[in-house]
């Protein structure tokens, strides 16, 4: 290579050539790369301790014979590349290939000028072409020269021994193959026969530690190994044997190759070498409950947890049983209770990676329990590899259930409760259900009485079947829930029919009496409404509450007062058309009432669609989120790193969580009960429910693809849930403003009847607005309670190209080879749902 040439050729130049001999090399001894690939995986996965002695022979001259032969064949093919070739390579990438014409010399006009200048402006143009010099990437062209693919079984043998193959078993192997060939001591010419041997220490699994070659340590080092370790020895020759005091030996073995269990400090003398054992008592396991355990509004139980393990803990479950002590014994509970096992739930451990140091959260759904709401005592119990175990002290609590504001429905779980405590209580519990259901006019269904009468029936009929028992108690819970649920909207109903009395009445001039009789009726049902919906969410009723997105001001529960007293004042001084022209307002106000509380309890409440998004938007960025991390743990593993991966998934699995139970609380709480687009709803986040729970458990067994795949359901039925919710709430305004255009425009402008656009104390707002959108999008009517023209979440400007758009995006992306193998086998099957 001339030195004279600038250090970017050189540079080009040189790693070619680096390339061509890996060329040479990979296309003249991969047969033999692949023989050794093969041979260790073997070794490392113990293939020796299948095969005889004589067998091992056989084998390994086979072997051999298979690497000799590869090895000659590929020093035959083996041939030096030369710089000049390299040279070459680079200048035929090159235009023009300037690298040689460098090296020309002028052979006519030498002594020409103008001759000479221009040769001068050709290795002028000729060097600035060259300065653009490449290395040429290698090719070995394995493909051709190996059309079966003999290279890659050789790879993934060894990459399967690397990553899956026992810890120390490679060395075991190694030196099983030497003592095949270490000739026995009575071979020897001129020397005494004599004894020779071999030992390993293997400490038990679950201890993760490696396995000890036994002749490998120095002479005097003092041996430590964990209880419950394996000490194996294969003696050669006669006369060998072991003298120890360690443990029992495993019944069953080869005389010539002896095993025995560590059990307690001892001595072990084999063939004129001694070792001092001292065993490693493995520590039980330790458990401790965090701070007194929560209770969701859900009735959902949720304890935190630390453990620890000097080894790891391998299993833990928190057992649950009831403090008898504790109950009040009176009226169902007077019965001695039948007999029931304590409950065990298992507490949630990391799938991968050290469990040494714990800390965890338990959640168990136990509203739905015979003893749900009762006292009970939780004990924390894990246990190590070796089943020791470790237990947390009882706490003592009142196990979490759902809570009934409705009285019905309160009454019907006390009964549920009763009639699981015993079945003794059966001819009770119908007398009370009875009673209970006496006169169901106003307040149950026609099908919710049927199914307790036919529950009556039943329990008078005799002794009960544990069975028969559980089937009552089922249809117990049906109708507290249908008649619990069902009670904010039997409210807002009751609300709104005052609204609509009042309301006549001042247009109709009825007495004052009479006014203030509905007025007072108005604010009753008010009052009842707004307890009920503080109740069900667990909040004081004089909270904030907010109104339409239009405004986004928020109304507090005195502000309310305020506003019908301002009506009641207008009402009593005789100003009629003001007062009706308030109380519109106020109806409006009451409507556009939100039920869902925001995030971190800010920004007052949201309407179901609204919340509804927003779970969708966390949703979608939770997805993107576990499609990053499964990129950058398989960016890790290609690198040969070790990342979080387990610790990341149990953080993805506690979002996901959580955005489930947000979404059941926003599904109890979702309007349109009993229409056909509401029962929709419904059903599609139950759906997406079902889908985040597969895919938390799926994150949690450390499987990020098939929690991807479950996300995207849960994406697209909580996108059906919202489209069916848009329609429910746009059939809903269409209906309000046919109503308003049969009563002759009844409705006044926001200056009202007088024309005085009077204050209204800081509560009234315009009312009368031009169609405004939210920061979706989405087009809001006047009052802000309902959605015109469907939700772009869920539906889009234009589906049809929008799904086109995306389906092409996945094609693409399945396309590139150079994403991780998970991540495409996710997108070939989304791209079979289209």
């Amino acid at each position: 290579m001339d030195p004279a040439e600038p250090r970017r050729i050189r540079w080009a130049v040189g790693l070619t050539r680096a390339g061509m001999w890996w060329e040479a090399l990979a296309a003249a001894f991969w047969p033999l790369a692949v023989v050794l690939a093969l041979v260790l995986a073997a070794l490392a996965f113990g293939a020796t301790d299948l095969l005889s002695a004589r067998a091992l022979l056989w084998v390994m001259a086979a072997v051999a014979l298979a690497a000799l032969l590869a090895a000659g064949w590929g020093l035959r093919r083996v041939r030096r590349p030369l710089a000049e070739a390299a040279r070459l390579r680079v200048d035929l990438a090159l235009p023009g290939r300037p690298l040689s014409a460098l090296r020309d010399r002028v052979a006519v006009g030498a002594g020409d000028e103008g001759a000479a200048a221009l040769w001068q402006a050709h290795l002028a143009r000729m060097q600035a072409a060259a300065l653009a010099a490449r290395p040429i990437v290698p090719d070995a062209r394995l493909r051709w020269r190996d059309p079966v693919a003999l290279r890659l079984v050789g790879m993934v043998a060894l990459a399967m021994a690397l990553i899956f193959a026992p810890t120390g078993q490679l060395g075991q192997g190694i030196a099983a193959l030497g003592a095949t060939f270490r000739p026995a001591p009575d071979a020897r010419p001129g020397a005494e026969a004599g004894p020779s041997w071999e030992g390993w220490a293997e400490p038990p699994a679950y201890t993760r530690r490696p396995t000890l070659y036994l002749n490998a340590l120095p002479e005097g080092q003092r041996l430590e190994l964990p209880k419950g370790s394996k000490l194996s020895f294969r003696l050669y020759g006669k006369g060998a044997g072991i003298d120890q005091d360690i443990g029992a030996a495993v019944a069953g073995g080869d005389p010539a190759a002896p095993e025995f269990m560590a059990e307690r400090d001892g001595v072990i003398e084999v063939a004129g070498r001694r070792f001092d054992v001292t065993v490693l008592p493995d520590a039980a396991p330790e458990v401790a409950p965090g701070q007194a355990p929560q209770r969701r509004a859900d009735g959902r139980l949720v304890q935190d947890f630390t453990a620890s393990d000097d080894n790891g803990v391998a299993a833990g479950q928190a057992v649950i049983a009831l403090d008898l002590a504790a109950v009040d014994r009176r009226f169902g509970l007077a019965l001695d209770p039948e007999p029931r096992e304590p409950v065990a739930l298992d507490l949630p451990l990391p799938a991968t990676g050290s469990r040494k140091q714990i800390r965890g959260r338990l959640v168990g759904d136990l509203s739905r329990h015979p003893w749900a709401n009762l006292p009970v005592t939780v004990s924390l119990k894990v246990e190590d590899g070796i089943a020791q175990q470790g237990v947390s002290a009882p706490m003592r609590m009142v196990l979490p259930g759902r809570r009934f504001f409705d009285p019905l429905a309160a009454a019907l779980i006390e009964l549920r409760r009763d009639l699981l405590w015993s079945r003794g209580n059966a001819a009770r519990s119908a007398q009370l259900l009875r009673a209970a259901s006496w006169q169901p006019e106003g307040f149950m269904d026609e099908d919710l009485y049927k199914g307790l009468q036919g529950a009556i029936g039943t329990l008078e009929s005799g002794n009960l079947t544990e069975e028969t028992r559980n089937k009552l108690a089922q249809v117990l819970w049906d109708a507290a829930v249908a008649l619990e649920d069902g009670g904010l909207a039997d409210a807002l109903q009751r609300m709104q029919q005052a609204q609509e009395r009042l309301s006549e009445a001042i247009r109709n001039g009825a007495s004052p009496d009479e006014v203030q009789r509905l007025m007072d009726e108005l604010k009753q049902a008010t009052d009842d409404y707004l307890d009920m919906l503080a109740q069900q969410q667990g909040e004081d009723p004089a909270e904030r509450f907010d109104r339409s997105p239009q405004d986004r001001q928020q109304i507090t529960g005195d502000q309310i007062q305020q506003m019908m007293d301002e009506i009641q004042r207008l009402m009593n001084e005789g100003r009629m058309a003001e007062a009706q022209e308030l109380l519109e307002q106020f109806n409006r106000m009451m409507q556009n009432l939100q039920v869902t509380q925001s995030e971190g309890g800010e920004g007052g409440r949201q309407r179901p669609s609204d919340r509804l998004a927003e779970t969708l938007r966390d949703q979608q960025k939770l997805a993107d989120e576990a499609m990053r991390q499964m990129q950058d743990q398989y960016g890790q593993w290609q690198q040969g790193e070790e990342g979080q991966g387990s610790q990341d998934n149990q953080q993805l699995a506690d979002r996901q969580r959580a955005l489930r139970e947000d979404l059941g609380r926003q599904r109890g709480l979702l309007p349109g009960r009993g229409t056909e687009q509401g029962d929709e709803a419904r059903r599609q986040l139950d759906e997406a429910g079902r889908a985040m729970e597969d895919a938390e458990q799926a994150l949690r067994e450390g499987d990020p693809s098939g929690a991807m795949e479950r996300q995207a359901q849960a994406i697209q039925s909580m996108r059906e849930g919202m489209r069916a919710l848009g329609d429910m709430m746009a059939e809903g305004q269409q209906q309000g403003q046919q109503g308003q255009a049969r009563q002759g425009g009844q409705q006044d402008g926001p200056e009202g009847p007088s024309g005085d656009p009077r204050g209204r104390r800081g509560l009234e707002q315009p009312y009368d607005r031009q169609p405004q959108t939210d920061p979706l999008g989405r087009a809001l009517s006047g009052d802000g309670s309902a959605i015109n023209g469907g939700d772009p979440l869920a539906e889009g400007p234009d589906p049809a190209r929008k799904a086109r758009d995306l389906q092409d995006e996945i094609r693409r992306r399945s396309g590139e080879r150079d994403r991780p193998r998970e991540e495409r086998d996710y997108l070939g099957r989304l791209l079979e749902n289209f």
